[in-house]
């Protein structure tokens, strides 16, 4: 049981990335399979997948250009031992709009720049480039 498994979900991805590892396996949440569909849906990695066996796992396949990962940097903004929030007009740009900022909010995980556009605030979950 981890105390931060959003932060150990981005530990995962990250040590799959840089040991070139095809794909990375880990327990299954909502907010994990949230995550590992805006990483899809922004082009960091090929596929997610959820087993339907009785002890669920998400397994994301990675994406590399060459011998280096799509995913240059993680890095958890949010924790539990001090959460930050943000207001729509302070969400944040990461690396000048290179990378996305996941932000938690009443209409569920978002990026940053679909948080902006539709006017709202909420925790700052991580950033991704």
């Amino acid at each position: 049981m981890t105390t931060d498994p959003i932060a150990d979900m981005l530990s995962r991805i990250r040590n799959a990335s840089q040991a070139l590892l095809p794909s990375v396996e880990m327990d299954h949440s909502k907010i994990k399979e949230s995550i590992a569909q805006i990483l899809k849906h922004q082009g960091y990695v090929e596929d997610c997948e959820v087993s339907d066996d009785e002890h669920k796992k998400i397994k994301i396949r990675l994406k590399f250009e060459g011998r280096q990962g799509v995913i240059r940097g993680l890095k958890r903004v949010s924790r539990p031992g001090l959460r930050r929030y943000v207001g729509a007009a302070e969400v944040p740009r990461v690396l000048g709009g290179l990378g996305i900022s996941i932000v938690s909010t009443s209409q569920g995980l978002m990026t940053g720049h679909e948080a902006r556009r539709q006017n709202l605030g909420g925790e700052l979950l991580c950033f991704i480039w």
